[in-house]
């Protein structure tokens, strides 16, 4: 017994499908029994099943909708001659007759067949071209070499959203696969900027008509009466019941031409819709491909920067006959703006400073690599701890760099157990020994904003077994995650009835209660930490 039939509109042609199984699905997966081109065609659209002899219509929760005889329906009865829409106007068209039907599908003169295969066999050779492509600027190629070949267009450009919402022209084709420079390529920006606002298809037939020729002076004098213009709608869908799809305006696809042709017509419009929505996808898969590349790249080179960083940095560990010193940085993105570094003179004195640079990141990390060769260039010489913090203050500000200071603590701890120091802007350190717990705050302002700042220095002397506890504000600032800041305070704890702990001991212990402070919540500064420990004149 014949079985009813669909005849079929789509940008892919014109056919008849015998409904040979119910249920019977329709849209735009290659699973479906009917697979339909168009860019508001679903994966799964609609289906049509069986029931007591009746042929029912269902809609299958799709996005644009499904329509019979001009009406929205969710679920309906076909009746033989109804015509059903997928889709508003880049959908498909189908009519539903049954078995004793004998309508058929209009006849068609051979130049249109000619052309719509035209078009179909171009439209496939570009979904192929751009289920390959990779790179960004190679699927731009296809995708405007496939619409002028689809549309016969002469020249035809995209532009790609912005991070800030606007326009980019990205790139121009014209006939035989000519690449077009956006100097060359003069047209205005109003009907892609109107298209890319209202995600609606803009098509001219005449520039001259309708206000467009002061706007488009220029491609009027070029002969361009034509022009089509569609959005790059990227819809991501979503494999689930409760999902429907992201759907996101990317750029626009601009076509226009001196003579008519097929640029105009219907099916030339619902071909572009369909190329569009399949170029969307793909463009916005080479997006994501090169900012994977790019992202990639960037990491590895931060691997290495900060590779590059710690070997910079002293070992963490240093000793001399009267004193022991340990130090740890511990960045809290890759790389780091806080730095430590040893000075010292077997037998006579030993040097040590630590610093922190504002800010965060590679901006940081550089002026924290320049601060250590500062230091390592100023201090070796420098008559005091005061002087050479002068000297590296002056160097930086006649740098001029603006909005970059830093903040430093720099020591010298000779072996009788006096510590001269200069404390330039820097979280005082402190001393906690027999003599109690004592303050090393003199100095003056930040090294790097004021470049005639006067630098003081403060002497204290140290008793064996004393300790000074230096740290940037990444310690002493730390939050957890009720917002509540480490402080000084607990530090004091924390390091208070050390005893004869050594000084990479008290280091692990200060760290491992910041961390044990801030469990569950994500670190916001570096947090660096050095201790030397005064072992006594002789010993």
């Amino acid at each position: 017994m014949p079985e009813p039939r669909l005849e079929v509109r789509d940008v892919l042609g014109e056919r008849v499908v015998t409904i040979d199984r119910v249920p019977f699905s329709i849209g735009r997966r290659e699973t479906n029994d009917l697979r339909l081109g168009g860019s508001e065609v679903s994966r799964e659209h609609a289906e049509i099943v069986s029931d007591a002899g009746r042929y029912m219509l269902r809609d299958r929760a799709s996005r644009y909708g499904t329509f019979v005889n001009g009406e929205p329906v969710t679920e309906c009865e076909l009746r033989t001659g109804d015509r059903v829409r997928l889709g508003r106007g880049g959908g498909a068209d189908l009519v539903f007759l049954t078995a004793d039907d004998e309508r058929s599908l209009s006849s068609r003169s051979t130049t249109g067949a000619r052309d719509d295969l035209r078009q179909i066999t171009a439209l496939l050779e570009g979904f192929r071209a751009l289920g390959t492509g990779r790179v960004l600027h190679e699927v731009l190629a296809l995708v405007l070499d496939a619409a002028i070949e689809i549309s016969g267009a002469e020249r035809a450009f995209i532009m790609l959203s912005t991070a800030d919402g606007g326009l980019e022209f990205r790139l121009a084709r014209g006939r035989d696969k000519q690449t077009l420079t956006d100097s060359t390529f003069a047209v205005s920006r109003k009907i892609p900027e109107e298209v890319f606002r209202t995600g609606a298809t803009r098509v001219v037939a005449d520039l001259l008509d309708g206000g467009f020729a002061d706007v488009h002076m220029g491609t009027v004098a070029l002969g361009i009466r034509n022009v089509v213009c569609l959005p790059l709608n990227y819809v991501h869908y979503v494999e689930s019941a409760e999902a429907r799809g992201e759907d996101r305006r990317i750029g626009v696809l601009y076509l226009d031409s001196r003579e008519r042709g097929t640029l105009l017509s219907d099916a030339t419009r619902a071909a572009l819709e369909t190329l569009s929505a399949e170029a969307s996808v793909a463009i916005e898969n080479a997006r994501l491909y090169r900012e994977k590349i790019e992202k990639s790249k960037m990491e590895q080179e931060m691997r290495i920067a900060a590779e590059i960083q710690q070997a910079l940095l002293p070992k963490p560990r240093a000793s001399m006959g009267f004193v022991e010193a340990a130090a740890a940085s511990l960045p809290c993105r890759s790389i780091g703006g806080d730095f430590f570094d040893y000075l010292d003179e077997p037998g006579h004195s030993f040097g040590f400073t630590l610093g922190d640079v504002a800010g965060k990141g590679p901006p940081a990390a550089l002026m924290s690599a320049l601060m250590q060769g500062m230091f390592a260039s100023h201090a070796q010489y420098a008559e005091s701890p005061a002087s050479a913090v002068t000297h590296m203050n002056k160097t930086l500000c006649r740098r001029g760099l603006e909005s970059r200071f830093v903040t430093l603590m720099f020591g010298i701890l000779s072996a009788d157990g006096d510590l001269t120091y200069c404390n330039a802007g820097h979280n005082p350190p402190f001393v906690i020994g027999k003599s109690g717990l004592r303050r090393l705050e003199e100095g003056g302002p930040v090294v790097g904003l004021l470049e005639f700042a006067p630098f003081g220095e403060g002497k204290v002397h140290l008793d064996a077994g004393d300790t000074v506890i230096v740290f940037s504000d990444g310690v002493s600032e730390a939050l957890n995650s009720a917002g509540d800041e480490f402080g000084d305070a607990r530090l004091e704890e924390v390091t208070d009835q050390t005893g004869a702990m050594t000084a990479q001991a008290i280091v692990d212990r200060i760290v491992a209660a910041v961390r044990a402070f801030t469990k569950g919540a994500a670190q916001s500064d570096d947090i660096t930490v050095m201790v030397i420990r005064y072992l006594g004149n002789g010993n």
